[in-house]
């Protein structure tokens, strides 16, 4: 569903005050996080979808590796993990195996134990997990705690959705979607990890809001942002097949919502596309202080999938987001 949908339907939902209660949705952050000592809070989160991909298999592992990517966001650790299965009645019970098989490789990976789940028949096949994470209280990352000076840092390159709308049209290369597959497999558990060692001020991954979406979020109406067009990450045939209007309607959603809030200061239709682009299992998209910055990049970029500085928070302006 579209950022815009949701936080009318969230609104006015009935609340109850509970003061372990460190993140709920009010703050539209990637987790819940529950505080249940002075030491340790738990971090509760779930995700599911339908397939994107026709191999069983890499279904199950992308879309657990989407699942886990919230309770990272959040600084935490993945302890547990409880399928979420929709599977119609008269479909061969072996792809749902290697569904099952994909995901649950994604959550010993991650360090957690599968612990069971709950599945219905369905005309359509849906895959995800319920996940839970522990993170001590006062070393919680949100999504929206950025400070004026933060350079951001994105993690994963761009246009996943992109390549895989191309791929089912047979408009891209075989190597880009392999590309994506990679990203969309690759747990952001390890990125998490060097995170650690820096000072972060705020964290969220890049999911079905695009990049510009989820900035915005983190931007809080409290603060703007200029974001460098010239080192955004992207797959590379994204652009070709943004400028050939192979794009995604959950990019359109995005663009709807976001779009007031960015003001242009160049013209590219294709990148617009691809910062639009809503992420299965993206990067995370990272804040925090510019003398931090420039070693947190090093370091990741000693993993296989390159990470980038995008942009700077500064003072409000009239517009959230500034492309240059």
């Amino acid at each position: 569903m579209g950022p815009g949908a949701l936080s009318d339907i969230l609104r006015d939902l009935p609340k109850k005050e509970d003061k372990n209660l460190i993140v709920g949705y009010e703050s539209s952050d990637d987790a819940a996080v529950y505080k249940i000592s002075e030491d340790k809070a738990i971090i509760q989160t779930l995700d599911f979808f339908t397939t994107m991909i026709n191999d069983p298999y890499l279904y199950g592992q992308i879309a657990a590796t989407n699942a886990l990517s919230d309770v990272y966001a959040m600084g935490g650790e993945v302890i547990s993990a409880l399928n979420i299965v929709a599977f119609p009645e008269n479909m061969d019970l072996e792809i749902l195996h290697q569904i099952l098989k994909g995901g649950a490789e994604k959550v010993h990976e991650a360090g957690g134990v599968l612990a069971g789940g709950h599945s219905i028949h369905d005309a359509t096949p849906k895959y995800g997990l319920s996940v839970t994470g522990v993170v001590h209280p006062d070393k919680i990352l949100q999504n929206n705690n950025c400070k004026v000076g933060d350079l951001l840092i994105v993690t994963k390159p761009l246009g996943v959705s992109i390549i895989n709308t191309a791929h089912m049209v047979k408009e891209c290369s075989e190597e880009a979607f392999a590309q994506s597959v990679k990203q969309m497999t690759t747990l952001n558990k390890y990125s998490a990890q060097m995170m650690k060692d820096f000072n972060v001020n705020s964290c969220t991954d890049i999911t079905g809001f695009g990049f510009l979406g989820h900035l915005v979020e983190m931007l809080d109406g409290k603060y703007s942002a200029e974001v460098y067009t010239k080192d955004i990450p992207y797959i590379e045939e994204a652009y070709k097949c943004a400028n050939e209007f192979v794009i995604t309607a959950g990019g359109q959603l995005n663009r709807t919502f976001v779009e007031p809030n960015v003001e242009y200061q160049v013209k590219d239709f294709a990148l617009e596309e691809i910062m639009y682009d809503p992420q299965t299992s993206g990067g995370l998209l990272i804040s925090l202080p510019e003398n931090e910055a420039h070693g947190l990049l090093e370091k990741l970029n000693t993993l296989e999938i390159k990470s980038a500085i995008v942009g700077k928070v500064i003072e409000k302006q009239e517009k959230a987001v500034i492309v240059k």
